[in-house]
This record gives C-alpha cells, structure tokens and sequence, in this order.
C-alpha cells in the first residue's frame, strides 16, 4: 500500500493543477480538468462502478458500491480532496526529492540556490527521523495540499474494490477543482455527490482531525484621490496612495497573521497598489469566533467612516465578501463523525490531534450546504510554499485510516 500511495502521489504532483484567484472562470484554469480526467479513469480500470467527471466545472463525482451481506441500508460516507494547487508559488514542473531513512538533520532541496529545509526553523522535521520524507527541489511548492489527499482517496478505492472481504457501506468520492481560490463548492453538486455525511482528507501532520475552523471574509478598500501639481498641491491635493497606507494604520498592529496563532483572529493585508489618484488594499479577514468575526467587518467599515469624515469627503469605501464561516455548529450534532475517527486513528496507534484550522476547507462550506464535513490529515507540512514536503508513511496510514472509516 506504501508504494501505491507513493507512486500515486507522485505522478499527481507532476501534473501543473494550480489555480488562479484572478480568473473569472470556473474552474479558474483548465488545465485542473487534466488531471481530473486522469482520476476518472484510473478509477474506471479500478472497477468503481459509478465514475462521472462534470464535463462544464471539473468535478469528479464516483461511488464504490456497498458489499454488506446483510443489505442493510447503512448512510453513506463520503470522502473528498482537492486538485488545485496554491496560486501563491509556482506549481508547474514540480522536481520531487525522495528522502529514504531522514536522518534529522537539515535538507539541502538545492544546492544551487542555497535553497535549505532547516530544522531550526522547521523543528518538526526530527520527528520523522528514520521514516521517507518527499520534498520539492525548492523552484516550486510539492503540491502535498492536496494531492496527498487524492492519492490516498484513489488508494483506499483500489482497495476497497480489490479486497471484496473488506466489507462496508456506499461510499462517494469527489475531487473539486478551485478549493484554494475559495471556489471549491460554487458548483458542487450534492445531490450527484449522494454522501449522509463526509470528510475532506485536506489536513497537515498524521492525527489532525478538525471540526472548527475560521469565519472568513475578504475586504477589498477602494481610496479615491485627487490629483493636483505637486508645485501646487498645498490644502488640494488627497494622496490615495499615503491615505491608504493612513487606513493600514488604523488596523490593530497585533491583529495579523504572523502575530496570532491558535483562535486568535486576524486582517492580512494580500494585496496593495495605487497612485495618487486612487489605490486599493485586499484583506482577508479571520476569526473562529462568530461574534468577533462580525465585529471586525464592523470596524473595517468604521475606519472607512472615520477617515472619510477626517478628509472631509468620501475618499474610502469598503466591500466585504463574506467566504465561509466555521463549520463548529453544523458539525457539533453529529459528533459521532469525530468519534469514529479517533476511534479508528487509535488503532493504528495514531495520536488524535484535535486543533481548529487557521484557514478553511471544502468541508466548511459543505457543512453549511447540508452535508457534515469534519477535515482529516493528509500528512504533509508547510504548504503553499517551496519547504513543503510529506511522510510517505504517514500517506500509507491515513489510507488505511480512510479503509476503516469506511468499514465503520
């Protein structure tokens, strides 16, 4: 099961899915569709019996057959992951690095460019000590978010339809394009899906297992200037560019991501341009907490007023979008789902880890679509970026992880 899981993942990671936030198509880059036509038919020369791609949006949609003797109707579970990769660092013409016994010291991805894996700043690469890390070659991320997640899927499918004996319910795959551009369930289709209940395989380390996770909105601040000589600018003129960095400002200076960790929310500024005519800044806004998350929409808008009644005019305006919110109360009725996983994590002897997500995942907006989604590793680190890497022997246990849940 090891190599399968490897070999899977490694042909995955080579195929380029990486989406694009500017786009105003879905999916948001066609070349996702590539890698999603491969899976459909990978899953037909399995022999699942149900295999359809969504010909218009990506989405890949099977169904492995119940095989319970008895015939009970039993609800069906669903298991789902993510073909895109982060539009934040390059995922075309990804060089994977196979890293057999780890010794716990630093990696060198490339020599070249002095491009270095460190364990003093990512000290949980010792822990992997004597296991097969897979890495990139430090020119592009791996790609681990969340083809990780596929392989194993596609891994537990292959064995649930060559091992007969094992026996289980129905059970619904999808894969979805455009999860890292927030898009992953504008078109999904849960009535094609037919999942009771579900999990995204979308996580970090092996044994996280979360059911909470951010509200999220996105705020973009529009600034008008004015524009006059700066010979005779004096009392005229209203620099859009400076009043935008007066906005920034006005922010709480703790409230951003490389300040907060655990349930602490925050504004993270991912965009600015302008000139003294007009500018812009795009923020993405995060707070597990429903109430807080409402208040910092609140004082987005109360900033703008401020400003605006400082300048004498309407130079700022705001547009908040809110993304997703934080699965918590779709998933605490039915927290069997959690209890099932740690059930079956402890006998593969791994460590539940029950954290919130500092992000989001298909499955909090699937949550809300009617369909409870708590999220589960896939057994990779530092992702978005060029020090992303992943266990192959945590990649073989989330698998059969994924088996068990499956019987359960």
């Amino acid at each position: 099961m090891k190599e399968r899981v490897t070999q899977r993942f490694l042909k995955y990671v080579a195929v380029d899915t990486q989406s694009d936030e500017a786009s105003d198509t879905f999916p948001s880059t066609e070349k996702q569709k590539v890698l999603a036509k491969m899976l459909v038919e990978e899953l037909r020369r399995m022999g699942v019996p149900q295999v359809e791609i969504d010909e218009q949006y990506g989405y890949v949609y099977a169904k492995i057959l119940s095989n319970r003797p008895d015939g009970e109707k039993v609800p069906v579970l669903g298991f789902i992951a993510h073909m895109d990769t982060s539009p934040e660092v390059s995922g075309a013409d990804v060089k994977p690095q196979i890293i057999r016994q780890y010794d716990g010291k630093d990696i060198v991805l490339n020599k070249d460019k002095n491009i270095v894996l460190s364990v003093e700043e990512f000290p949980e690469l010792v822990q992997y000590t004597g296991q097969t890390l897979i890495t990139t070659d430090g020119t592009t991320l791996l790609g681990a978010d969340d083809k990780a997640g596929v392989a194993e899927i596609m891994t537990m499918a292959e064995q649930l339809c060559s091992h007969p004996e094992i026996v289980h319910g129905d059970i619904a795959i999808a894969f979805t394009p455009d999860e890292e551009v927030g898009g992953g369930m504008d078109h999904f289709d849960v009535g094609r899906f037919g999942a009771d209940y579900a999990y995204t395989v979308d996580g970090g380390a092996l044994g996280e297992l979360e059911y909470e996770n951010f509200n999220a909105a996105k705020a973009v601040i529009h600034v008008t200037g004015r524009s006059v000589h700066p010979g005779d600018a004096k009392d005229k003129m209203k620099n859009a560019a400076v009043m935008a960095m007066e906005f920034h400002s006005e922010l709480p200076k703790q409230a951003c991501p490389e300040r907060t960790s655990g349930y602490e929310g925050f504004f993270h500024l991912t965009d600015m341009h302008g000139s003294v005519e007009a500018a812009q800044l795009s923020y993405i806004i995060r707070d597990h907490d429903r109430e807080k998350f409402e208040k910092k929409k609140q004082l987005v808008e109360s900033i703008c007023s401020k400003l605006n009644e400082r300048h004498g005019g309407a130079f700022f305006a705001a547009e908040i979008t809110d993304q997703y919110y934080n699965m918590k109360e779709k998933i605490e009725p039915y927290l069997f789902l959690i209890e099932n996983v740690k059930t079956c994590m402890k006998k593969l002897d791994i460590e539940p880890h029950i954290q919130p997500i500092r992000g989001g995942t298909d499955g909090a907006r699937l949550s809300f679509m009617g369909i409870p989604c708590p999220n589960l590793c896939a057994g990779g680190h530092n992702f978005h970026g060029r020090y992303e890497y992943c266990c192959v022997e945590s990649m073989e246990k989330i698998t059969q992880l994924l088996i068990l849940l499956a019987q359960k």
